[in-house]
Formats: C-alpha cells, structure tokens, sequence
C-alpha cells in the first residue's frame, strides 16, 4: 500500500519541562499523518463530515523507541494497512533527525454514520481513491 509523509517542527508548548515530547501527543502526531495521507488523496474530514460520514479511533497502538525532543523536525509515515470495509486501519513511523525511529503506532478508525452513530460501510468514493 502507498505512504505519505508529513513532516514539521515540534513546539514548545508540545513539550514537558525538560523539553521532552510529552507522549499524549503522538495521538495528535497520528493524526496530522492520517489527515495529510488522506487530504493527498483528494479526501477531507471536513468533505466527509459534510457528507454524514465520521470515523472514530477505536484502536490506538502506540510504541515509544526514542524521545522527541523541541524544535525536532519530525516525519510521521502514514501507511494504510489494507483496504477498508466498515474499519480503516493506519500504520505509522515516526522518525526524528537523521531518520532515526521515535515511534512505531497503529490505529484503527471505525466509518460511522454521524446522524445515527452506526457503522456503515465505507463509501464507494471514498473506496475508489484508496484503491
């Protein structure tokens, strides 16, 4: 499956006193990953909410290697895992200077229905683009 990278700069305020990246905000980093794979792809959250679709994380799998630290130019790679039915599921590295592994993670994203709260299949649309 394809991949996507996204890189930037981590923020002070991202960090605990000792400018250590505080480990809560890898969710966030996972997140940046997935939102650029898939705005790359020609797909939104924001076009799917409008849309009546949402995706929650139901399945978040983070393993920490290495500390990031501020001012770190970091990469996340964004992996799909396979191609989704009702579950999409992501694999990530991120990789700090000189591409060194920080972190290793794994999420999985449930396609719901936003006005009943019910999962739905993935949209064809969505489904040609991935494929």
């Amino acid at each position: 499956m394809e991949f996507h990278e996204f890189s930037f700069r981590v923020r002070y305020g991202e960090t605990d006193q000792m400018g250590v990246v505080y480990h809560g905000n890898y969710a966030q980093f996972l997140e940046m990953g997935r939102v650029e794979w898939l705005r790359s792809l020609g797909i939104s959250y924001k076009g799917m909410e409008e849309n009546g679709v949402i995706l929650p994380v139901i399945h978040l799998q983070i393993d920490y290697k290495k500390s990031a630290r501020y001012d770190d130019q970091i990469t996340v790679r964004t992996q799909l895992k396979k191609l989704p039915l009702v579950k999409i599921e992501f694999d990530y590295v991120i990789y700090g200077p000189d591409r060194e592994v920080l972190a290793t993670a794994n999420t999985v994203l449930a396609f719901l229905d936003k006005k009943t709260n019910r999962p739905i299949k993935c949209p064809d649309h969505i489904l040609e683009k991935l494929s």
